[in-house]
C-alpha cells in the first residue's frame, strides 16, 4: 500500500468537497458566473506566477500544447465548473456531492470505451459499493433539503464532462508541468467563461463583501490551486484508480455541511461512510491498470 499515494488522495478529496459549502456562502453575496469567473481568473494567474517561480521562467505551451489546454480547459473548467455553480443555486450542498461521487462510475464506463480494456471485478466491486454507500448517506439530505431536477440534470451534465476531461488528461503528451498546465487551462477555461458571465449577470446584485472576499479565497487557493494539482498526480498515475477518492468528498462535505450549515448526520451517514471505506478498500487492493 502506498501511503504517499493515500495522503494525496485524502487531501484532494479534504480540500475538493469543500467547494460546495463554500460556494453556498459566496452567493450569498454574489451571481454564481460572478463568483467563480473571478475565482478561475485569479488562480489561472497565480498558478502561472507560481510555474515561472519554480523554473525561473515564464512558461509558454508550444504548438502542440494548444490544442490540448483548449479541449481539457473547456470540458474541465469551462463547462464543468460553470455547470456546478449553476446548479448550486437550486442544489443543496449535499446534493452536489453526491453527483461529485458519481464521476468514478462515468470514468469507469468512458474509459472502457475510449480506451478498449475490461472492467475489472475489483473495479465494478468498489463503484457498487462506493455508489450504494453515497446514495445511502445522502438519503436523509435529499427528503430534508431543496434540489431541482433541472439542476440534479445540469450537476450530471458537469460530472460526465469532468470524467472525459480526466481520461483525456491521462493520454495526453504535453510539454508543460503539472503547475503550468493547470494554470494556463484555467486561464483559458475563465476566459472562454468571461463571454457568457458578462452576458448574463446583473451587476447592480451583487456585493463584494468579506464573505465573497473569504469565499474566493478559499476557492482559489485549497480548491482551485492545491486540491487540483494533487488530483493531476492522481491523473497521471492511473485515472480510474484516481477517481476512487471521488468516493470520499460527500463525506467530507457531509462534515463540512453538518459544521457550517447545520445539515444533520444521521445513521445514513455512518452506513454510507462504511460503504464507501469499504470500496476504496477493494479499489485500492488490487492496481486498475488502463491498457
Amino acid at each position: 500500500m502506498n501511503f504517499k499515494n493515500i495522503g494525496i488522495g485524502i487531501g484532494f478529496a479534504m480540500l475538493w468537497a469543500s467547494a460546495g459549502v463554500t460556494s453556498k456562502f459566496g452567493l450569498k453575496s454574489v451571481e454564481p458566473l460572478v463568483l467563480y469567473n473571478i475565482r478561475l481568473l485569479v488562480a489561472g494567474i497565480l498558478l502561472l506566477i507560481l510555474a515561472a517561480i519554480q523554473s525561473k521562467k515564464m512558461i509558454l505551451p508550444i504548438k502542440t500544447d494548444w490544442k490540448h489546454l483548449f479541449i481539457f480547459s473547456f470540458l474541465n473548467t469551462t463547462f464543468y465548473l460553470g455547470c456546478f455553480i449553476i446548479a448550486m443555486q437550486t442544489v443543496a450542498a449535499g446534493i452536489a456531492t453526491l453527483t461529485t461521487a458519481t464521476g468514478p462510475l462515468f470514468i469507469g464506463i468512458i474509459s472502457a470505451f475510449w480506451l478498449k480494456r475490461k472492467l475489472l471485478k475489483e473495479e465494478i466491486l468498489a463503484l457498487f459499493l462506493g455508489i450504494l454507500g453515497v446514495g445511502i448517506a445522502t438519503f436523509p439530505l435529499v427528503k430534508t433539503s431543496y434540489f431541482s431536477w433541472s439542476g440534479i440534470l445540469i450537476l450530471l451534465s458537469a460530472i460526465i464532462s469532468i470524467s472525459c476531461a480526466s481520461i483525456y488528461y491521462s493520454q495526453i503528451k504535453t510539454s508543460l508541468e503539472r503547475v503550468a498546465f493547470n494554470g494556463w487551462q484555467v486561464l483559458l477555461g475563465s476566459m472562454m467563461m468571461l463571454p457568457f458571465t458578462i452576458a448574463t449577470s446583473t451587476w447592480s446584485k451583487n456585493i463584494f463583501d468579506t464573505t465573497f472576499l473569504l469565499a474566493e479565497l478559499w476557492l482559489i487557493i485549497p480548491v482551485s490551486m492545491i486540491s487540483m494539482i494533487l488530483w493531476f498526480t492522481l491523473l497521471k498515475k492511473d485515472p480510474v484508480k484516481a477517481s476512487m477518492w471521488l468516493f470520499l468528498c460527500p463525506i467530507f462535505g457531509f462534515t463540512y455541511a453538518h459544521l457550517l450549515l447545520n445539515e444533520p448526520i444521521s445513521i445514513f451517514t455512518l452506513i454510507g461512510t462504511m460503504l464507501v471505506v469499504i470500496g476504496l478498500y477493494f479499489g485500492q487492493r488490487k492496481k486498475l491498470v488502463v491498457k
